[in-house]
């Protein structure tokens, strides 16, 4: 792994594959970190022939944090957002769009194919509306489009979003364990193994609850890119599955119907799953390489 500046803060990345093949850049979503993109699944892209580069956002992981900005009280930011009243996030999705341009200008990339999961998704959208010259394609995974008029989460998932997180290291891994339990599908046995592992190496590389919650903020607080999407003129994936309890599947339908010519898949009892190997993520890698082997045709 390295480190570099973009867009005037430290951004943590790792490259796999050669520079000389066509640019992927992996952007995860909500709290997660690079390690949550599996080195196996990158691997997987770089053999078939892409520089695939995956990143921790700001206020993940190892990259910049920004516990100056303070800690967003969640419940009242969505009070306040339902009764019509203004707040100013401490950073926006197209902050967080700078820094992977950002990333890509450090790495001396004029342009890459940009896939990105969930709040990922709603960067990579932002990047190929206000940075289109620098996007070869948008793979954009059960994510949304920021339009107000879309169902919201299920109850579940949003007490789960607005229930204070744990202080405590363990007691933190086991609540993100369980959320990862709720916004699963039923299509696969919930492996909690998997989940526990990947958490447990994410919490023990950083542990930041606080920057958690400074991008739900950026997420609550997004605009509507809707209208802007209609100006997208690269291929577009998009891929959501019909059980995803955080971010319904209307919005990635309404990802899709905004886009001109976008592809939408839809994974059959798949919900807000995070990668691996499994039935599911082998169907959406398929996906994306037909994508992509079209596009370099």
């Amino acid at each position: 792994m390295a480190s570099t500046r973009a867009n005037n803060i430290q951004i943590e990345y790792e490259t796999f594959g050669s520079p000389s093949q066509p640019a992927l850049l992996l952007i995860v979503g909500l709290g997660c970190q690079l390690i949550h993109w599996p080195e196996k699944l990158c691997q997987y892209l770089a053999d078939r022939g892409y520089y695939v580069i995956r990143f921790d956002n700001r206020d993940s992981g190892l990259s910049d944090h920004f516990d100056d900005m303070g800690v967003p009280d969640i419940p009242n930011t969505l009070t306040a957002l339902l009764t019509g009243n203004e707040v100013n996030p401490p950073y926006t999705i197209e902050d967080m769009a700078e820094d992977a341009v950002g990333l890509l200008d450090a790495l001396n990339i004029q342009q890459a194919h940009i896939c990105g999961m969930s709040m990922g998704g709603m960067i990579a959208q932002s990047m190929a509306i206000n940075h289109s010259s620098r996007v070869l394609s948008l793979i954009s995974i059960y994510s949304t489009t920021g339009n107000p008029s879309l169902p919201p989460p299920r109850q579940e998932a949003i007490e789960l979003l607005t229930a204070p997180l744990p202080k405590e290291r363990d007691a933190y891994i086991q609540k993100t364990v369980n959320d990862y339990r709720i916004i699963a599908g039923s299509g696969l046995i919930f492996d909690e193994d998997f989940h526990k592992n990947i958490v447990t190496q994410a919490t023990d590389r950083s542990f930041c609850p606080q920057g958690i919650a400074r991008q739900i903020v950026a997420i609550l607080t997004q605009t509507n890119r809707k209208p802007a999407l209609a100006s997208v003129d690269r291929p577009v994936l998009v891929i959501h599955g019909d059980e995803d309890p955080l971010v319904p599947i209307e919005a990635g339908r309404d990802t899709a119907e905004a886009i001109p010519g976008a592809t939408f898949v839809m994974i059959n009892k798949m919900g807000h799953e995070l990668p691996k190997m499994d039935k599911n993520w082998i169907k959406i890698l398929g996906a994306m390489t037909d994508q992509l082997q079209n596009i370099n045709k």
